[in-house]
């Protein structure tokens, strides 16, 4: 987050904002910006990459789901407008720490042991990582004593939109954005290197929820995709995974997508409209045959 901060210093911040009689290194000043960034960053990911999945990938259809809420998209956006400023201040002082030097973020490929190997390597450890933190927190979030005060606000929509990627309560967006936040306190990682995959989480997190259930069949098994997390929303106690099924599978609540077996949420729009149209079809032809009828009884 360091290179961010620069960044805003550099070109805005510190000829604009403070002036240069604030030291850009001063403890106060580095936590004001810090959560100024947070909060522009954090609205900008979620609109530009929710907005953008909901017109070019999520099916329209879906708005037809009887599940679906009224006025449910304004919903998902209010609860993650209110939400994200509140988030963001344990977020804040996580990025602060960093900031301050005492994570193992570095900034040289070359202070990798391992150079460029190292850098890809922590791509695939960061994701195995959190994945496996973020499971086991989820989880949790649905335990009984815990589930109505934090978890239940995101089970609100149970056909989500992408705008429903981080409507959550405060405390449950940050313990599961935790995962994220502890790995480079604990493990070397490049500096933009973390920045890309904060990034990444952020769009990954909104296509789970685009209802775009595609995925190569030979990942079908092994990625947990949106038909997955669709049906988490469905029916609550499976799939709790974010990247991957293999904890489901572990921690035995791994489901089958219904997509998969052609009883997903846009199966059931589509028999809805093939019923009604069958109706209205039924109903045409009932109309006819009383004015043949009728016309008939008139000769």
């Amino acid at each position: 987050m360091d290179i961010v901060l620069n960044v805003c210093d550099q070109y805005f911040l510190t000829p604009y904002v403070y002036g240069p009689d604030w030291p850009e290194d001063d403890p106060i000043r580095q936590l004001l910006s810090l959560l100024v960034i947070a909060n522009i960053g954090g609205y900008l990911l979620y609109f530009i990459v929710a907005t953008l999945s909901f017109y070019a990938i999520y099916d329209h259809r879906l708005l037809k789901h009887p599940q679906m809420l009224p006025n449910q998209i304004r919903r998902e956006i209010m609860v993650t407008v209110k939400s994200v400023p509140i988030m963001s201040l344990p977020t804040v002082l996580i990025f602060f720490v960093e900031v301050r030097g005492y994570s193992k973020l570095y900034d040289d490929v070359g202070d990798s042991p391992l150079g460029w190997a190292g850098v890809a390597l922590s791509c695939f450890t960061f994701i195995a990582f959190t994945d496996a933190c973020i499971y086991w927190i989820h989880r949790f979030l649905h335990h009984r004593a815990v589930y109505k005060h934090l978890h239940k606000t995101h089970h609100t929509w149970k056909v989500p939109t992408p705008f429903a990627s981080h409507a959550f309560h405060p405390m449950d967006g940050f313990l599961q954005s935790c995962p994220y936040h502890i790995y480079p306190f604990l493990f070397p990682l490049h500096k933009i290197t973390y920045l890309g995959l904060f990034v990444f989480v952020n769009i990954w997190t909104v296509s789970i929820h685009d209802a775009d259930y595609r995925v190569p069949q030979a990942l079908q098994p092994f990625v947990n995709g949106c038909a997955h997390h669709t049906d988490h929303h469905l029916f609550y106690n499976y799939n709790y995974g974010q990247f991957f099924t293999l904890w489901d599978r572990i921690g035995g609540s791994f489901r089958n997508p219904s997509a998969y077996e052609g009883k997903g949420p846009l199966d059931e729009v589509l028999s809805l409209e093939k019923a009604m149209n069958g109706d209205v079809m039924k109903a045409s032809n009932g109309a006819m045959a009383n004015g043949k009828r009728k016309m008939k009884k008139a000769d």
